[in-house]
């Protein structure tokens, strides 16, 4: 008899995309299984305020980690920037899919750039990270709170609530509308967040059969770099209250790393860069987490965390 497996997912459209990803993977690893998409409603869907005052973006994760614990999926699909650093012990992350492009998109439908808005011009965000690095650069503008999926907020766009936002190009190119993308922001301007670009699948630890299946969908370059950017974040007590941007690239056996925190409203700004050659996941936790200590000490209590 035909096994079922079942993967859970929010229900967005960005989301469906990368169960849909994960699942024509499984289907062509093993497809002895019948690989089936359960959509699992989240709290983080259904907030209508800033997450930070709920709980963070462990919400978009929490109700598919409890229904990987009890048994209604298998694997749930996660966008890892939405992933808390610290997970439950009966469950591991055997997966992370090849990253897609980290940066930034900046969306507008009155002005080219950064650069090109005006003062005043009011910026549609729920990202923290993102409203004190545009302060930094463009200490000017005002910002007003939006928050839905990626057709929701250009919708709301569109309609003149605000003159620009911010979205990932990662999302946007998966959906299908890389074309909405005014300006891609190099990662000079504007650092992504940790973990930005990368889908990851998780399951429980005592599934051994299906932990080896996922472990031969894991992208190693994928798994170097965000195993560094996420060990930064926890070195630093990072959630989605205190602005904190990490990228890591490797190339060969060498890991190169951006990392940095700002105050909410821009005024401070504490950055780090530095490469290393790294054998191991576990060289590559070290040092990112080594980072993050290294800024928090040279941070000094000048930026409040998580209050």
């Amino acid at each position: 008899m035909q096994q079922t497996r079942h993967i859970g997912t929010r229900g967005s459209p960005l989301a469906l995309y990368q169960a849909r990803w994960v699942q024509s993977l499984l289907v062509e690893r093993d497809p002895d299984t019948d690989w089936q998409i359960r959509i699992l409603k989240t709290s983080g869907d259904q907030i209508k305020g800033e997450l930070k005052d709920f709980g963070g973006k462990g919400l978009f994760t929490r109700e598919l980690e409890e229904a990987l614990l009890d048994g209604r999926i298998d694997l749930a699909v996660h966008s890892m920037k939405d992933v808390p650093t610290v997970g439950h012990e009966r469950l591991i992350i055997p997966a992370l899919l090849p990253r897609e492009d980290p940066r930034d998109a900046f969306i507008s439908v009155k002005h080219a750039s950064i650069d090109d808005l005006p003062a005043g011009a009011m910026i549609g965000s729920a990202s923290l990270r993102r409203r004190a690095q545009l302060a930094t650069l463009r200490p000017d503008v005002q910002f007003c709170l939006l928050r839905g999926n990626v057709q929701t907020r250009l919708k709301k766009l569109e309609a003149g609530v605000c003159d620009a936002t911010f979205l990932a190009v990662a999302g946007l190119n998966r959906l299908g509308a890389g074309d909405r993308i005014t300006q891609a922001v190099p990662t000079e301007l504007m650092l992504p967040a940790p973990a930005q670009g990368v889908v990851g699948v998780e399951t429980r630890r005592d599934e051994v059969q299906l932990r080896e299946t996922l472990s031969g969908l894991n992208d190693k370059a994928a798994e170097m770099s965000i195993t560094a950017e996420r060990a930064f974040l926890r070195a630093l007590d990072g959630s989605c209250r205190t602005p904190i941007a990490a990228l890591a690239e490797f190339t060969g056996s060498k890991l190169g790393f951006r990392g940095e925190v700002l105050a909410k409203d821009g005024s401070l700004r504490f950055a780090c860069v530095d490469a290393k050659d790294v054998i191991s996941v576990g060289d590559a936790y070290d040092f990112g987490f080594a980072m993050g200590e290294t800024l928090r000490i040279e941070i000094d209590g000048r930026i409040t965390f998580d209050d």
